[in-house]
């Protein structure tokens, strides 16, 4: 059975739990209206409802009724190792289960300048474009000297959707050099110039010419 441990099955009730204490206090109907309305800017929706930057964003990831859609939204919560500690997809955007994720994705660069909303445009290996918001978020857990939790929260959409977003205002859409080229993770980008890998790239064989210097460390060949 999935759900075996007595451990499990009480983290699953308690995600659950807190599912259901999001929908509570951000009723979906009225919550969707407001987005709509504020064009989905997530510090006017966290001050109209009262919540959290990242309660916002992860709830604004959950609005898919067939006959309410909001914007298809993907969230990911990240530390400053890179470790995903949460993450949810609305849409065909999937994130990396195989190592980290890309560090030219905004969502680490939010911890350089900590409380402040990046944007990016953002392309896939297969051309999609994606509009990726992101910022730090902070908790703390204790008094004086004790450490906080920090995190950065990221919220993505596909550009064809970005029009309905206040966080579009002011973007160059029309110049294709405007895009940062990401990946999903190293292991599984086969981009084969980026000078930011960290591992190879699992479905293709290297091409090291030790008489060359190369951008990437791990250079790819073409078959």
């Amino acid at each position: 059975p999935r759900f075996s441990s007595q451990a499990v099955r009480k983290l699953v009730r308690l995600g659950l739990a807190n599912y259901f204490a999001a929908a509570l206090i951000l009723p979906y109907q009225q919550f969707l209206a407001a987005a709509e309305q504020l064009q989905y800017d997530i510090d006017l929706l966290g001050q109209r409802f009262g919540v959290s930057f990242e309660t916002v964003c992860h709830r604004l990831s959950t609005m898919q009724r067939p006959d309410a859609t909001g914007v298809p939204f993907f969230f990911i919560r990240v530390d400053r190792a890179g470790n995903i500690s949460k993450r949810q997809s609305a849409a065909h955007f999937h994130f990396s289960r195989v190592g980290g994720a890309c560090p030219l994705w905004n969502v680490y660069e939010a911890f350089s300048s900590p409380g402040r909303i990046l944007r990016q445009l953002a392309r896939m290996p297969d051309g999609r474009v994606y509009l990726w918001i992101a910022r730090t978020v902070c908790r703390q857990t204790g008094g004086f000297g004790q450490p906080t939790k920090d995190f950065a929260v990221a919220l993505g959409c596909d550009v064809a959707h970005a029009h309905r977003l206040v966080y579009a205002k002011g973007l160059d859409f029309s110049n294709p050099d405007t895009p940062t080229p990401i990946g999903m993770g190293c292991r599984v980008c086969e981009r084969p110039q980026c000078a930011q890998r960290a591992f190879p790239y699992i479905g293709r064989e290297l091409d090291v010419n030790e008489n060359l210097s190369s951008v990437s460390p791990y250079p790819m060949s073409n078959a």
